[in-house]
């Protein structure tokens, strides 16, 4: 009876009726009649105010609490919401209140270290299926040569070129990864410098041609010749930026397509757009293709070799410019990549754009 709100107050209400009973027989001019009816008033009162207090107040709060308490012990957090109280008469709500804050707080470092268990066995899978790759082949050839082909100076001669083609594989994938490591913890810092991005283009596309004329893909390059593109960046790293899209674009693109490199002037920034007319990318992995080693079609992209960072590393460069890098892209008709830059406004190009607008 005493484990409930509704037994509790039968038991005090009828203490505070009996003792106000008592007290009004005292006055002599207190009649039955009058001190049954103000007992009962008072009993009926008293119960109902200490019910619902006991109620709303103390037992129910007491019982979320429980419940709450229950779920952390289970670990079943699924469920629970954010609750905040300004205020409360209840100290007890505002216990609750605590609890299932911390509870919550909980739930998301749950989910946290969940992702970061699957993150690392992604990982781990990944860079071990990375490694063992260039291994595997480089074992093969020396293992090969000790087994007596070493003996056949042109057997010899291509099996060490492999071997040592596999170990620059390996090599690239080491340094790829320290590099991407570094820039997420913050050790690699930038160096700023003014420079013209178009000539910046000019020299990644001059390097390229070679990997183009091979695959027979034209490169269109689109800019005003006659102004200057000066930004204010970090020029090896936005080398290897554009050094990483435009590659992607020739080594994915068709044979004998074509690759579009676009360059404009914006208000305070300058456009760098990279589009190719190649196989795109389906719309499920456009969220996930700067994740580390995420290929689209893992078949077709290790026979066309990369470690499958470059991306992730274009995306972490970028951030460290405050920028973003985005891409569109449609399946069958190709992808288009861009990113904007500061732009470095000369006084020379001021000249330049009001020539330009007082003739029109």
């Amino acid at each position: 009876m005493l484990t409930n709100s509704r037994g509790i107050a039968l038991i005090l209400a009828i203490a505070i009726a009996a003792l106000t009973t008592a007290f009004l027989s005292l006055m002599g001019e207190s009649t039955i009649t009058y001190m049954l009816v103000a007992g009962a008033l008072i009993f009926s009162i008293a119960y109902l105010l200490i019910n619902i207090t006991l109620e709303f107040l103390i037992f129910r709060e007491i019982g979320n609490i429980y419940t709450l308490l229950e779920k952390i012990q289970k670990k079943d957090l699924s469920d629970i919401q954010d609750k905040s109280f300004r205020s409360s008469l209840s100290p007890l709500r505002k216990i609750n209140s605590v609890i299932n804050s911390y509870a919550i707080a909980r739930q998301k470092e749950i989910e946290t270290l969940t992702k970061n268990a699957e993150f690392r066995r992604e990982f781990i899978a990944d860079i071990s299926h990375e490694l063992k790759t260039p291994i595997f082949a480089t074992q093969g050839y020396i293992h090969t040569l000790l087994d007596g082909a070493i003996e056949d100076k042109h057997v010899r001669m291509k099996f060490l070129k492999r071997a040592a083609k596999s170990l620059d594989s390996l090599d690239v994938l080491v340094q790829d990864l320290l590099t991407l490591n570094q820039m997420e913890s913050g050790v690699i810092k930038f160096s700023f410098s003014d420079f013209d991005l178009r000539e910046l283009i000019d020299e990644v596309i001059e390097e390229l041609e070679h990997k183009a004329s091979k695959r027979e893909v034209k490169i269109k390059w689109e800019y005003d010749p006659e102004r200057k593109y000066i930004t204010h960046a970090d020029r090896p790293k936005i080398y290897r930026v554009c050094q990483n899209l435009i590659f992607n674009a020739i080594k994915y693109n068709h044979h004998g397509g074509e690759v579009q490199i676009g360059l404009k002037p914006g208000k305070n920034t300058l456009q760098v757009e990279i589009k190719d007319d190649g196989q795109g990318i389906p719309p499920e992995d456009l969220k996930r293709i700067f994740e580390r080693f995420y290929r689209v079609e893992k078949s077709r992209n290790k026979k066309e070799g990369g470690t499958g960072l470059g991306l992730a590393i274009v995306k972490h460069i970028l951030e460290g410019h405050k920028s973003k890098i985005s891409v569109s892209s449609t399946v069958g008709k190709g992808s288009i990549f861009s990113f904007s830059l500061p732009m470095v406004k000369l006084a020379e190009q001021e000249d330049l754009t009001k020539s330009a607008t007082s003739k029109q």
